[in-house]
Protein backbone atom coordinates (compact mmCIF):
# COMPACT_ATOMS: atom_id res chain seq x y z
CA UNK A 1 0.00 0.00 0.00
CA UNK A 2 1.62 3.64 -1.20
CA UNK A 3 1.66 6.31 0.88
CA UNK A 4 -0.19 9.54 -0.24
CA UNK A 5 1.69 12.25 -1.22
CA UNK A 6 0.68 15.75 -0.34
CA UNK A 7 1.57 19.21 -2.26
CA UNK A 8 2.41 20.54 1.48
CA UNK A 9 5.58 19.00 2.01
CA UNK A 10 6.78 19.65 -1.42
CA UNK A 11 5.34 23.67 -0.89
CA UNK A 12 6.98 23.32 2.33
CA UNK A 13 10.68 22.20 0.72
CA UNK A 14 10.41 25.04 -1.89
CA UNK A 15 10.20 27.99 0.85
CA UNK A 16 12.37 26.57 2.81
CA UNK A 17 15.17 26.40 -0.51
CA UNK A 18 14.14 30.21 -1.27
CA UNK A 19 14.74 30.95 2.35
CA UNK A 20 18.19 29.90 2.44
CA UNK A 21 18.90 31.35 -0.76
CA UNK A 22 17.18 34.71 -0.08
CA UNK A 23 19.58 34.77 3.17
CA UNK A 24 22.51 34.52 1.06
CA UNK A 25 21.43 37.68 -0.88
CA UNK A 26 22.73 40.59 2.19
CA UNK A 27 25.88 38.92 3.19
CA UNK A 28 27.17 38.47 -0.51
CA UNK A 29 26.21 41.76 -1.45
CA UNK A 30 28.05 43.45 1.60
CA UNK A 31 31.10 41.32 0.43
CA UNK A 32 31.37 41.52 -3.12
CA UNK A 33 30.85 45.64 -2.48
CA UNK A 34 33.84 45.78 0.11
CA UNK A 35 35.99 43.63 -2.69
CA UNK A 36 35.17 46.30 -4.90
CA UNK A 37 36.21 48.85 -2.72
CA UNK A 38 33.07 50.34 -1.13
CA UNK A 39 33.14 51.56 2.78
CA UNK A 40 29.39 50.85 3.02
CA UNK A 41 28.52 49.71 6.90
CA UNK A 42 32.79 50.62 7.89
CA UNK A 43 32.74 53.33 9.96
CA UNK A 44 35.64 55.99 9.88
CA UNK A 45 38.77 54.97 12.39
CA UNK A 46 37.49 51.46 11.37
CA UNK A 47 40.63 49.09 11.71
CA UNK A 48 39.42 47.05 8.39
CA UNK A 49 40.46 50.19 6.24
CA UNK A 50 44.09 49.48 7.80
CA UNK A 51 44.87 46.39 5.51
CA UNK A 52 42.60 46.80 2.36
CA UNK A 53 44.14 43.99 1.05
CA UNK A 54 43.43 41.84 3.62
CA UNK A 55 39.38 42.87 3.45
CA UNK A 56 39.39 42.66 -0.19
CA UNK A 57 41.22 38.76 -0.12
CA UNK A 58 38.61 38.50 2.92
CA UNK A 59 35.60 39.20 1.68
CA UNK A 60 36.03 37.10 -1.90
CA UNK A 61 36.72 34.25 0.34
CA UNK A 62 33.85 34.58 2.86
CA UNK A 63 31.34 35.08 -0.16
CA UNK A 64 32.38 31.89 -1.68
CA UNK A 65 31.88 30.02 1.45
CA UNK A 66 28.49 31.48 1.65
CA UNK A 67 27.75 30.76 -2.25
CA UNK A 68 27.83 27.30 -1.22
CA UNK A 69 24.66 27.42 0.68
CA UNK A 70 23.20 28.20 -2.78
CA UNK A 71 24.93 24.94 -3.96
CA UNK A 72 23.75 23.06 -1.24
CA UNK A 73 20.41 24.25 -1.17
CA UNK A 74 20.08 23.67 -4.85
CA UNK A 75 21.41 20.25 -4.75
CA UNK A 76 19.44 18.84 -1.75
CA UNK A 77 15.90 20.17 -3.90
CA UNK A 78 17.03 19.26 -7.61
CA UNK A 79 16.57 15.92 -9.11
CA UNK A 80 20.11 16.05 -9.82
CA UNK A 81 21.18 16.05 -6.71
CA UNK A 82 20.50 12.18 -5.82
CA UNK A 83 23.40 11.59 -8.26
CA UNK A 84 25.71 12.87 -5.99
CA UNK A 85 28.45 10.98 -4.28
CA UNK A 86 27.72 10.63 -0.69
CA UNK A 87 30.94 12.56 0.04
CA UNK A 88 30.42 15.54 -2.34
CA UNK A 89 27.25 16.29 -0.16
CA UNK A 90 27.70 15.14 3.65
CA UNK A 91 31.05 17.16 3.94
CA UNK A 92 30.04 20.46 2.51
CA UNK A 93 26.75 19.87 4.49
CA UNK A 94 28.78 18.85 7.91
CA UNK A 95 31.22 22.07 7.01
CA UNK A 96 27.79 24.73 6.75
CA UNK A 97 26.38 23.06 9.94
CA UNK A 98 29.98 23.83 11.85
CA UNK A 99 30.04 27.35 10.26
CA UNK A 100 26.74 28.39 10.80
CA UNK A 101 25.69 26.63 13.83
CA UNK A 102 27.88 28.77 16.62
CA UNK A 103 26.32 31.42 15.48
CA UNK A 104 22.71 30.32 15.66
CA UNK A 105 23.04 29.54 18.99
CA UNK A 106 25.88 32.08 20.37
CA UNK A 107 24.02 35.52 18.49
CA UNK A 108 20.92 35.48 20.52
CA UNK A 109 23.17 34.32 23.60
CA UNK A 110 24.99 37.59 22.99
CA UNK A 111 21.83 39.71 22.45
CA UNK A 112 20.75 37.88 25.89
CA UNK A 113 23.64 39.25 27.72
CA UNK A 114 23.50 42.78 26.76
CA UNK A 115 19.76 42.78 27.47
CA UNK A 116 20.97 41.57 30.75
CA UNK A 117 23.22 44.43 30.75
CA UNK A 118 26.62 42.76 29.20
CA UNK A 119 28.98 45.37 26.72
CA UNK A 120 29.15 44.63 23.29
CA UNK A 121 32.05 47.41 23.25
CA UNK A 122 35.63 46.61 24.14
CA UNK A 123 36.86 48.67 27.06
CA UNK A 124 40.46 48.18 25.46
CA UNK A 125 42.78 47.00 22.91
CA UNK A 126 42.61 47.61 19.00
CA UNK A 127 38.80 46.54 18.83
CA UNK A 128 38.22 49.47 21.11
CA UNK A 129 37.93 51.27 17.90
CA UNK A 130 35.35 51.28 15.51
CA UNK A 131 34.92 47.90 13.49
CA UNK A 132 31.59 47.81 11.38
CA UNK A 133 28.46 49.89 12.33
CA UNK A 134 25.74 47.50 13.93
CA UNK A 135 23.03 47.32 11.51
CA UNK A 136 26.01 44.81 9.61
CA UNK A 137 26.05 42.62 12.27
CA UNK A 138 22.08 42.60 12.60
CA UNK A 139 21.51 41.54 8.95
CA UNK A 140 24.14 39.13 8.13
CA UNK A 141 23.90 37.49 11.73
CA UNK A 142 20.40 37.01 11.26
CA UNK A 143 20.64 36.20 7.68
CA UNK A 144 22.96 33.34 8.70
CA UNK A 145 20.35 31.85 11.55
CA UNK A 146 18.06 31.81 8.66
CA UNK A 147 20.03 29.95 6.41
CA UNK A 148 21.00 27.49 9.31
CA UNK A 149 17.60 26.51 10.09
CA UNK A 150 15.98 26.61 6.07
CA UNK A 151 19.33 24.35 5.29
CA UNK A 152 19.22 22.25 8.27
CA UNK A 153 15.53 21.29 7.59
CA UNK A 154 16.15 20.82 4.04
CA UNK A 155 19.09 18.45 4.67
CA UNK A 156 16.94 16.63 7.12
CA UNK A 157 14.33 15.96 4.22
CA UNK A 158 16.99 14.86 2.10
CA UNK A 159 18.66 12.32 3.93
CA UNK A 160 15.58 10.93 5.49
CA UNK A 161 14.52 9.91 1.94
CA UNK A 162 17.93 8.79 1.12
CA UNK A 163 19.40 7.15 4.12
CA UNK A 164 17.02 7.04 6.91
CA UNK A 165 16.95 3.25 7.22
CA UNK A 166 20.49 4.15 8.60
CA UNK A 167 19.43 5.81 11.66
CA UNK A 168 16.04 4.24 12.52
CA UNK A 169 15.91 2.55 16.13
CA UNK A 170 16.94 2.68 19.45
CA UNK A 171 20.20 2.81 21.22
CA UNK A 172 19.65 -0.39 22.36
CA UNK A 173 19.62 -1.94 19.00
CA UNK A 174 23.61 -1.23 19.23
CA UNK A 175 24.52 -3.14 22.09
CA UNK A 176 27.20 -5.71 20.95
CA UNK A 177 26.57 -4.83 17.43
CA UNK A 178 29.01 -5.92 15.05
CA UNK A 179 32.47 -6.59 14.85
CA UNK A 180 34.29 -3.69 15.69
CA UNK A 181 32.62 -2.94 18.32
CA UNK A 182 35.56 -2.85 20.58
CA UNK A 183 37.61 -0.69 18.20
CA UNK A 184 34.70 1.85 17.63
CA UNK A 185 34.61 2.15 21.64
CA UNK A 186 38.21 2.69 21.85
CA UNK A 187 38.21 5.32 18.96
CA UNK A 188 35.09 7.28 20.74
CA UNK A 189 37.09 7.49 24.46
CA UNK A 190 40.19 8.69 22.50
CA UNK A 191 38.27 11.49 20.63
CA UNK A 192 36.42 12.19 23.70
CA UNK A 193 39.98 12.88 25.34
CA UNK A 194 40.82 15.14 22.68
CA UNK A 195 37.30 17.01 23.21
CA UNK A 196 38.17 17.70 26.43
CA UNK A 197 41.01 20.24 25.62
CA UNK A 198 38.93 22.51 23.92
CA UNK A 199 35.99 21.93 26.50
CA UNK A 200 38.50 22.77 29.11
CA UNK A 201 39.86 26.37 27.63
CA UNK A 202 36.57 27.34 26.57
CA UNK A 203 35.21 26.54 30.05
CA UNK A 204 37.67 28.53 31.91
CA UNK A 205 37.60 31.55 29.07
CA UNK A 206 33.70 31.44 29.76
CA UNK A 207 33.68 31.70 33.42
CA UNK A 208 36.50 34.45 33.34
CA UNK A 209 40.34 33.16 33.48
CA UNK A 210 42.60 34.75 31.35
CA UNK A 211 45.11 31.47 30.91
CA UNK A 212 46.28 31.42 27.72
CA UNK A 213 44.77 34.47 26.01
CA UNK A 214 46.93 37.19 24.77
CA UNK A 215 46.89 40.76 26.20
CA UNK A 216 44.83 41.65 23.39
CA UNK A 217 42.30 39.02 23.83
CA UNK A 218 42.06 40.02 27.17
CA UNK A 219 41.61 43.89 26.75
CA UNK A 220 38.81 43.07 24.47
CA UNK A 221 36.72 40.61 26.39
CA UNK A 222 32.80 41.36 26.44
CA UNK A 223 29.53 39.78 27.49
CA UNK A 224 29.86 38.41 23.41
CA UNK A 225 33.35 36.79 23.91
CA UNK A 226 31.80 34.93 26.87
CA UNK A 227 28.71 34.09 25.65
CA UNK A 228 30.62 33.03 22.44
CA UNK A 229 32.77 30.93 24.89
CA UNK A 230 29.36 29.33 26.07
CA UNK A 231 28.78 27.93 22.78
CA UNK A 232 31.66 26.16 22.58
CA UNK A 233 31.44 24.65 25.78
CA UNK A 234 27.94 23.21 24.94
CA UNK A 235 28.89 22.21 21.35
CA UNK A 236 32.17 20.48 23.19
CA UNK A 237 29.44 18.79 25.76
CA UNK A 238 27.25 18.02 22.80
CA UNK A 239 30.33 16.09 20.71
CA UNK A 240 31.12 13.69 24.41
CA UNK A 241 27.27 12.83 24.83
CA UNK A 242 26.71 11.97 21.10
CA UNK A 243 30.19 10.08 20.73
CA UNK A 244 29.52 8.08 24.15
CA UNK A 245 25.88 7.49 23.82
CA UNK A 246 26.84 5.67 20.25
CA UNK A 247 29.98 3.94 21.90
CA UNK A 248 28.39 2.71 25.25
CA UNK A 249 24.25 2.32 24.50
CA UNK A 250 23.22 2.23 28.50
CA UNK A 251 20.48 4.24 27.47
CA UNK A 252 18.58 1.91 25.27
CA UNK A 253 14.93 3.98 25.06
CA UNK A 254 16.22 6.82 23.05
CA UNK A 255 16.13 7.00 19.72
CA UNK A 256 19.69 6.50 17.99
CA UNK A 257 18.88 9.32 15.75
CA UNK A 258 19.60 11.95 18.76
CA UNK A 259 23.07 11.15 19.80
CA UNK A 260 24.15 11.15 16.20
CA UNK A 261 23.10 14.38 15.38
CA UNK A 262 24.70 15.36 18.68
CA UNK A 263 27.38 14.37 17.68
CA UNK A 264 27.49 15.39 14.17
CA UNK A 265 26.30 19.12 14.65
CA UNK A 266 28.95 19.40 17.61
CA UNK A 267 32.11 17.93 16.00
CA UNK A 268 31.06 20.03 12.97
CA UNK A 269 30.84 23.36 15.21
CA UNK A 270 34.55 22.38 16.98
CA UNK A 271 36.37 21.76 13.58
CA UNK A 272 34.80 24.28 11.71
CA UNK A 273 35.31 27.27 14.12
CA UNK A 274 38.60 25.77 14.93
CA UNK A 275 39.69 25.50 11.56
CA UNK A 276 38.22 28.98 10.62
CA UNK A 277 40.34 30.50 13.45
CA UNK A 278 43.74 28.81 13.13
CA UNK A 279 43.41 29.98 9.08
CA UNK A 280 42.34 34.02 10.00
CA UNK A 281 45.48 33.83 12.56
CA UNK A 282 47.57 32.78 9.99
CA UNK A 283 46.82 35.49 7.49
CA UNK A 284 46.34 37.82 9.66
CA UNK A 285 48.72 40.66 9.57
CA UNK A 286 48.30 42.51 12.64
CA UNK A 287 51.17 41.25 15.16
CA UNK A 288 48.38 42.59 17.90
CA UNK A 289 45.98 39.76 16.59
CA UNK A 290 48.41 36.72 17.03
CA UNK A 291 47.45 34.07 18.72
CA UNK A 292 49.02 32.04 22.16
CA UNK A 293 50.25 28.81 22.36
CA UNK A 294 47.28 27.52 23.95
CA UNK A 295 44.94 29.38 21.78
CA UNK A 296 46.64 27.63 18.62
CA UNK A 297 46.37 24.05 20.62
CA UNK A 298 43.00 24.45 21.41
CA UNK A 299 41.38 24.93 17.69
CA UNK A 300 44.06 22.67 16.21
CA UNK A 301 42.67 19.80 19.24
CA UNK A 302 38.86 21.09 17.74
CA UNK A 303 40.00 20.29 14.40
CA UNK A 304 41.25 17.01 14.96
CA UNK A 305 38.50 16.16 17.09
CA UNK A 306 35.83 16.79 14.73
CA UNK A 307 37.43 15.30 11.56
CA UNK A 308 38.04 11.91 14.11
CA UNK A 309 34.29 12.05 14.86
CA UNK A 310 33.62 12.70 11.02
CA UNK A 311 35.59 9.49 10.04
CA UNK A 312 33.97 7.50 12.75
CA UNK A 313 31.06 8.54 11.56
CA UNK A 314 31.88 7.38 7.92
CA UNK A 315 32.61 3.96 9.28
CA UNK A 316 29.57 3.48 11.50
CA UNK A 317 27.24 4.22 8.54
CA UNK A 318 29.06 1.92 6.02
CA UNK A 319 28.97 -1.13 9.20
CA UNK A 320 25.40 -0.46 9.92
CA UNK A 321 24.34 -0.35 6.12
CA UNK A 322 26.31 -3.74 5.78
CA UNK A 323 25.23 -5.51 8.95
CA UNK A 324 21.49 -4.34 7.91
CA UNK A 325 21.64 -6.00 4.39
CA UNK A 326 21.38 -2.99 2.58
CA UNK A 327 24.33 -2.75 0.22
CA UNK A 328 23.88 -1.35 -3.42
CA UNK A 329 20.36 -3.12 -3.87
CA UNK A 330 19.01 -0.72 -1.05
CA UNK A 331 21.16 2.22 -2.05
CA UNK A 332 19.54 2.07 -5.99
CA UNK A 333 16.00 1.20 -4.11
CA UNK A 334 16.44 4.35 -1.85
CA UNK A 335 17.39 6.47 -4.96
CA UNK A 336 14.75 5.10 -7.10
CA UNK A 337 12.43 5.76 -4.56
CA UNK A 338 14.08 9.39 -3.83
CA UNK A 339 13.84 9.85 -8.27
CA UNK A 340 10.50 8.83 -8.38
CA UNK A 341 9.76 12.15 -5.57
CA UNK A 342 12.02 14.80 -7.53
CA UNK A 343 10.65 13.92 -10.51
CA UNK A 344 6.79 13.40 -10.15
CA UNK A 345 5.70 16.48 -8.37
CA UNK A 346 2.18 16.72 -9.36
CA UNK A 347 1.63 13.14 -8.65
CA UNK A 348 0.21 13.23 -5.83
CA UNK A 349 0.66 9.38 -4.39
CA UNK A 350 4.68 8.25 -4.00
CA UNK A 351 6.26 5.94 -1.84
CA UNK A 352 8.27 8.67 0.45
CA UNK A 353 7.72 12.56 1.96
CA UNK A 354 8.72 14.24 -1.06
CA UNK A 355 11.25 17.12 -2.03
CA UNK A 356 10.56 19.96 -4.64
CA UNK A 357 12.06 20.17 -8.47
Amino acid sequence: MRAVLFDKPRSAARVLRALAITACVPYLALKIAWASGSRIGIPDGSTLLEHHTTIIDGSIESALLDSMVVVLALLLTQPWGRRAPVWLLILPAWAATGLLSPIMVGYPLQLGARLLGGTAAPSGGPAARPFLHEWVFTIVYTGFIVQALALGALFVLYARARWGHLWRGRISGLAGQGPARGVQRATALMASAVVLVPLTAHLLWATGSTSGLTATKIAERTSDFYALEAAYVLFAVMTVTGLLLVAFPRAGALPLRLPLSLAFVGSAALACWGGWMMLTALENRDPSRRISELMNVTYSMQLLAGMLVFTMGAYFFAERAAQRGHGEESVASSDSELHTVLTHERDHEAVLPGLPG
